[in-house]
């Protein structure tokens, strides 16, 4: 085992030592009480059963059999949430093969930040992830289920899930996916025509053609951003099946995973029915048997140190800097930058995914995948391997790949499904590599620290010469008044620092801005030195610019960056993780200008009924959660340190 690993594994146990136990204490107190569908009263139970056909209450009354509750993201505007429309009907089918039942338990909303680029709609797009976990939290609270499963795929969607099923932590879960849509219109092309659009040198027409040709039909879109980094960590969390997270929709193998998923849930509720009532060491030490696997011992401190290991060595989305935080700690677990920036300095980066290659995750699943990810990390003792996932103990099981088998009647006879071990090399070197050859020796996400405050940098994208930029900030307390002056001209023939402020959770909810991108990658293209600065979100996309993202603490809570004015000289320096300002005193010094949106600013669209988030909602580093966040220290080295 890597000593650094060790070392980042075992700070995080010992700073979350209050806090999970806590946790631990409260979901066995839960299996002792729940679920409850054989004590709730007669109306109770029969309203929980009253749509259900007659052979279904008679299974729900007897309280014989395991039920399941499926809880959905679909809608049909979305392509990756689309093809989960079949799934209830074809999962209850499974579960009753298996011997269970299910019901629908809920939905939750899934908003797509492809759609809302840019516009009003974004700036609910994070909270839209707290709104998910107590979405499936409600869902959960009719205390009829033995088990879960979660259909989710996007960006705020499953951590969301996530966090929702954690307060059910005693329940066994598995989240199943819908897979990426088959490989469209070259991503390196896509971009080109967006830059071109830019400039004013590609038509609207031939814009949405080419957008249409590489976004074309159902599943995940297939750059390796927010949703397919949401896939790739699920799978390594433990809570996907080995090798389901990137078969693409409508196959004869996605639907056979789909069954397993739900037959595995079945058998992970049988399983786990034993441990209500048993005392907080004994149902620990129990649940973590092979066929019982509650999500909240699933998602330990060792497996969430494997997803923060997984996200860097695959150059994975930024945006996982603050769901990871708030993903662990809806476990009792304290997660903090610091961490992520230790571990990234010994991860290599073993993948070349759009925007940080040219291949799309369809490439990377042909070239070895996940399975292959996980051996070599596991081979250079990068991964804990002696975790507990849904498959059953151990991470090495998700070195293996399902595959289909002929069954007994031959070619076209019903086919059956199995787990082989994966590919020992990559298929392809370009987009994957094992850990004794990476792309580079470090993760493709970093942490900067400085007189501005901490923020990260996605650098995988990144090249080596554009990854120090010093120069004069151009300020802007919106994005639209960047895009403004690009097309004014007023950011031709300079090197800037743009400066993004009042971006942050508690100014408006933290937007993308990755509509920014095309027009600083223009302007970089010119040969200038550009970067970005904000408190706001460039997502899983974030490209070729470096761009020092979620600064902490933001502008609208009195961050430094509200004080910086335009002139001030900012470096960006993603080699030795610095975020500088020069003369920091005398810019720290003066009081703070421009403002967070405010009235008539924070209203239509729905965004005047997130005013309590505004409110309530904590920061970046710590999440950017509406929830309360149990009582950590404070990093026990200062960040720059670490970086």
């Amino acid at each position: 085992m890597h000593p650094v690993l060790e070392e980042v594994t075992e700070r995080i146990v010992a700073r979350s030592a209050g806090p999970r136990a806590a946790y631990l204490a409260r979901i066995a107190r839960a299996a002792e009480t729940g679920p409850a569908r054989g004590r709730l009263a007669c109306a109770n139970l029969a309203h929980g059963f009253a749509a259900s056909d007659p052979a279904e209450k008679a299974e729900l009354r007897s309280g014989v059999k395991p039920n399941l509750a499926v809880v959905t993201s679909y809608n049909d505007m979305l392509s990756a949430h689309q093809p989960f429309e079949t799934y209830p009907r074809q999962l209850k089918k499974a579960v009753i093969g298996a011997g269970g039942l299910a019901q629908v338990a809920g939905g939750v909303p899934a908003m797509c930040d492809g759609v809302t680029q840019g516009r009003a709609g974004m700036q609910l797009s994070l909270y839209s992830r707290d709104v998910i976990a107590m979405s499936a939290a409600i869902a959960l609270s009719h205390d009829m289920f033995d088990g879960a499963l979660m259909l989710g795929v996007c960006d705020k969607i499953v951590p969301g899930l996530l966090i929702g099923a954690l307060s059910f932590g005693h329940l066994p879960t598995v989240f199943v996916p819908a897979g990426p849509m088959t490989s469209g219109l070259p991503n390196k092309e896509k971009a080109a025509v967006r830059q071109r659009y830019a400039e004013g040198l590609a038509t609207r027409e031939e814009l949405l053609e080419a957008e249409s040709a590489s976004y074309h039909s159902r599943g995940t879109c297939t750059f390796y951003g927010t949703a397919n980094s949401n896939q790739l960590l699920m799978e390594v969390l433990g809570l996907h099946l080995p090798g389901s997270s990137f078969v693409n929709p409508g196959t004869e193998l996605r639907e056979a995973l789909t069954d397993a998923a739900a037959a595995r849930s079945v058998a992970l509720a049988r399983g786990s029915a034993g441990l209500a009532g048993l005392p907080l060491g004994e149902w620990s030490q129990r649940a973590a048997q092979p066929d019982r696997a509650p999500v909240g011992e699933v998602v330990d401190e060792k497996a969430i140190v494997n997803a923060c290991v997984a996200l860097l060595a695959s150059g994975g989305s930024t945006n996982h800097t603050m769901h990871l935080v708030a993903m662990a700690r809806a476990a009792g677990i304290v997660l903090t930058w610091a961490d992520l920036s230790d571990l990234s300095a010994v991860v290599p980066s073993l993948c070349r995914i759009y925007p940080n290659g040219s291949a799309d995750v369809n490439h990377f699943h042909a070239a070895g995948g996940i399975g292959f990810l996980v051996r070599t990390l596991l081979e250079a003792g990068l991964l804990h391997d002696d975790v507990q996932t849904v498959a059953g103990p151990g991470l090495s099981r998700y070195t293996r790949e399902p595959r289909l088998v002929e069954g007994p009647e031959g070619p076209g006879g019903r086919s059956s499904l199995e787990w082989v071990e994966g590919t020992p090399a990559s298929l392809d070197t370009d987009v994957l590599r094992p850990a004794s050859d990476p792309f580079a020796p470090d993760g493709g996400l970093r942490v900067l620290g400085g007189p501005l405050g901490s923020a990260v940098i996605k650098t995988s994208a990144v090249k080596p010469e554009h990854r120090v930029v010093t120069a004069p900030a151009v300020v802007f307390d919106d994005q639209a008044d960047f895009l403004a002056a690009f097309a004014a001209h007023e950011l031709d023939d300079r090197d800037f620092v743009a400066v993004i402020r009042y971006q942050g959770p508690a100014a408006n909810g933290m937007p993308e801005l990755h509509k920014l991108t095309p027009a600083l990658g223009v302007l970089q293209d010119r040969g200038h030195a550009v970067a970005i600065v904000t408190d706001g979100r460039m997502s899983g996309a974030s490209g070729k610019v470096p761009a020092a993202i979620h600064v902490t603490p933001e502008a609208a809570l009195g961050g430094a960056l509200a004080r910086v004015r335009d002139g001030d000289v900012v470096t960006v320096d993603a080699e030795r993780g610095l975020l500088g300002l020069a003369d920091a005193e005398t810019v720290l010094a003066r009081p703070a200008t421009g403002s967070a949106p405010q009235g008539e600013d924070w209203a239509g669209t729905g965004r005047e009924l997130f005013s309590a988030f505004r409110a309530t909602v904590g920061p970046a580093d710590a999440g950017a959660s509406v929830f309360p966040a149990y009582d950590a220290p404070q990093q026990e080295v200062p960040l720059a340190q670490h970086v």
